[in-house]
């Protein structure tokens, strides 16, 4: 949303920082922890963000001042209003936002943390102190997980688990709430005295918290989640049974009920629990995964333009149809390969609207020939991705089978976001 509290909080357009302390910058004043560093706009000091300490927004909280509300993300960049509750998508007039996020950007940058690490390494530790310290830090940095068991064509199931298990932030969240079990009892207590039975008597945050616990203490090579497939048949019925399904539209149910439960139960503003965030729309789901699309339709006949702001957990892409063709289907030649970013392209390319999608132009009263296009308005912190393989014709259903070549890393969003962010 566009924040009417960022004129009045954006003081400040890059944070003093002496290069020397570069790797260590950006830790919380308050718990020293690295993880989820927020830096407030109005007078630069870093805190850690609501789904680990909670300390940026008691920093705000302290100074009862709406010029302390607004702080950005040092890892992501994305800014975020406490007193509107939303991520900001506008800029001031002088383009503070932007002129912070490039500064940020540069500390960043891997030349920079580089040629400052490797200056340290000089003048501190010999050659061999470092080898010690590195191996002991790729030893702590990699924990030991566990695998999961497949339960019969659950293999859908797994590969979404652990992919969420990866995500830092996610998971440690999950892996820090308090135990929800007399929560369920009470729940399932009262839903035995109406004698109803329709997953509401279950809690899913409990039992994915259980299973990542359990995924990360390195004790066993490999667990069975059968509490957890369990309750995701009774809160999801299409689900049952252990025929194979769609791993994207697992994810999906599953990210829907995380965050309606933990909507549910997010305390009170009085309740200063350092796991659950203050009561509002934002949960740990949309905060991680939540992005913003907007949605552009242009009449063709007026040239009335009209925007939409449309939330997003996943975008999904088309494979573009001149790669669909059985000749492309057959061919196995590097050259002229689909790739990921054709996908993005044809997502966000500029599409004429057809006869049975006319679009109800506010200037010429009717239904009228145009056109539309999408831009990613905010980018999420994790971006989900997920590639159309089905395509019906008039009969029926063909399968995409169409390689997709993507980067493993450095995937390049700039093109396909929208550069101006001022309002």
């Amino acid at each position: 949303m566009e924040c009417p509290h960022l004129e009045e909080s954006a003081k400040i357009t890059a944070p003093s920082v002496k290069s020397e302390n570069l790797p260590q910058q950006f830790t919380c004043s308050v718990c020293k922890t690295e993880k989820s560093p927020w830096i407030c706009l109005c007078c630069g000091v870093v805190n850690c963000g609501r789904y680990v300490n909670g300390h940026a927004r008691k920093h705000q909280e302290e100074d009862n001042a709406r010029a302390h509300s607004v702080c950005m993300d040092c890892d992501s960049y994305s800014a975020f209003c406490y007193v509107c509750d939303e991520f900001v998508v506008n800029d001031t007039k002088g383009g503070h936002l932007e002129k912070l996020r490039k500064h940020l950007q540069s500390l960043n940058s891997p030349q920079s943390r580089l040629r400052d690490k490797s200056k340290r390494i000089s003048q501190t530790d010999s050659v061999e102190n470092n080898k010690r310290k590195k191996m002991k830090l790729d030893k702590d940095a990699n924990p030991r997980s566990s695998g999961l068991r497949n339960l019969g064509n659950t293999c859908f199931m797994n590969a979404v688990l652990q992919s969420l298990s990866n995500i830092e932030e996610f998971c440690g969240y999950i892996k820090r709430l308090p135990s929800l079990e007399d929560q369920v009892y009470k729940m399932r207590k009262c839903h035995y005295a109406k004698r109803t039975k329709n997953g509401e008597d279950v809690l899913l945050v409990e039992e994915l918290r259980k299973t990542l616990i359990a995924l990360w203490q390195g004790t066993k090579t490999a667990i069975s989640p059968d509490s957890l497939f369990s309750v995701i048949w009774q809160v999801v019925p299409r689900f049952r049974g252990y025929q194979q399904q769609d791993a994207h539209e697992f994810m999906r149910y599953l990210l829907d009920r995380l965050h309606t439960e933990l909507l549910t139960l997010l305390p009170y503003p009085n309740d200063n629990s350092p796991f659950i965030g203050p009561k509002g729309k934002s949960t740990i789901v949309t905060a991680i995964f939540g992005g913003l699309l907007q949605n552009e339709v242009n009449c063709l006949i007026c040239n009335m333009e009209s925007k939409k702001h449309d939330p997003f957990l996943d975008l999904s892409l088309d494979i573009p149809i001149q790669y669909c063709s059985k000749t492309a289907l057959k061919s196995k030649e590097s050259e002229g390969r689909c790739k990921l970013t054709d996908c993005l392209t044809s997502f966000t390319d500029i599409e004429e609207l057809e006869e049975s999608e006319l679009y109800m132009c506010s200037n010429c009263k009717k239904k009228q020939h145009s056109t539309k296009k999408f831009w990613i308005r905010r980018l999420p912190n994790v971006l989900c991705l997920h590639l159309k393989r089905f395509r019906w014709n008039s009969v029926f259903r063909l399968k995409i089978e169409t390689f997709v070549e993507f980067p493993i890393r450095g995937l390049d969003m700039n093109r396909y976001v929208l550069n101006n962010l001022v309002s």
